[in-house]
C-alpha cells in the first residue's frame, strides 16, 4: 500500500489545526507527526532542515520531494494540489488571500500576544497589565473587523468555504483562550455557528489532541493553563 502523499507535522495549537481541517475537509489521507514541543522537537537539526524557523506547521509532500512551511503556504498549496477550497478566478482567489494576510498579519499575532501575556508571561512573574489590555482591545477590535464584512455574508471571501475561512477560524474562534469579548457581534457568531456545525472541523480540532479551553466557555482550563505556562516559563523574559 503506498504513503500517502502528505506528511504533517503539527501540534494542538490554533496554527496546527490549520492544515488538519482542510485535509480533513478535503477527504485527503494524510500521515501525521505530532510534534512534542515540551522536548524542543521543533528545534532538532532534522526538523530545522524542513522549517528553518523551527515552527509547527510543516509539511512534507512525498509526490514533489519537498517540505513547506507557514500555514498560509500550506493551505494555498494543498488547495492548488488538490482544487479544493479556493476558486479558480484570480479576482477571488485574491479575495481569499487577502483574508488570508488578514489572519497572518493581525488576528494572529495580535490574539497570540493577547494569549501570550496572560497564560505564559503573568504566571512566570511577568504581570503586564497596559500590554494585556493593549492586546486584548486590539483582538477585539479585529473580531468588529470581522464582524462588520460578514454582514450578509455567509463566508469570508469569494462567496464561498475557502482556505480563508480554515485560516481564520482556530484563531478567532480562540477568542475564549484570549478573553476577548464577542458580545454584540451577531454576524462573527454566526459565522462561528456555521463552522462549529462542520464535522470535519470538529473531528480537525481533535488532531493531534483536543484543546476545549480554548473554544469553549464552560471547559475546565486550570490544570492545561499550569501545564501550558510551565512548559514555555524557559521564553520568559529572553532577549
Amino acid at each position: 500500500m503506498s504513503r500517502p502523499d502528505i506528511l504533517l507535522y503539527t501540534a494542538a495549537t490554533m496554527n496546527g489545526y490549520k492544515p488538519v481541517i482542510f485535509l480533513e475537509e478535503a477527504g485527503v489521507p494524510y500521515d501525521l507527526t505530532a510534534i512534542d514541543f515540551s522536548k524542543k522537537e521543533q528545534k532538532t537539526p532534522e526538523f530545522l532542515k524542513l522549517n528553518p524557523n523551527g515552527k509547527i506547521p510543516t509539511i512534507e509532500d512525498r509526490a514533489e520531494g519537498r517540505a513547506i512551511f507557514e500555514s498560509g503556504a500550506i493551505l494555498w498549496h494543498l488547495a492548488e494540489k488538490y482544487g479544493q477550497f479556493l476558486p479558480a478566478d484570480p479576482v477571488k482567489q485574491s479575495e481569499v488571500m487577502q483574508w488570508m494576510f488578514f489572519q497572518v498579519g493581525h488576528i494572529g499575532p495580535m490574539m497570540g500576544q493577547a494569549m501570550y501575556f496572560q497564560h505564559i508571561a503573568a504566571p512566570n512573574g511577568h504581570e503586564e497589565p497596559f500590554s494585556i489590555k493593549r492586546y486584548i482591545d486590539e483582538s477585539r477590535r479585529l473580531l468588529e473587523v470581522l464582524d462588520a464584512h460578514l454582514e450578509g455574508k455567509e463566508w469570508l471571501a469569494a462567496g464561498e468555504y475557502t482556505i480563508a475561512d480554515m485560516m481564520i477560524f482556530p484563531w478567532a474562534r480562540a477568542y475564549v483562550w484570549a478573553r476577548a469579548s464577542v458580545e454584540g457581534l451577531p454576524h462573527l457568531q454566526a459565522w462561528f455557528d456555521r463552522i462549529d456545525a462542520r464535522p470535519a472541523v470538529q473531528k480537525a480540532l481533535t488532531i493531534p489532541k483536543a484543546n476545549p479551553h480554548f473554544w469553549d466557555t464552560e471547559a475546565d482550563a486550570s490544570t492545561f493553563a499550569k501545564e501550558n505556562a510551565a512548559r514555555f516559563a524557559g521564553d520568559v523574559g529572553k532577549d
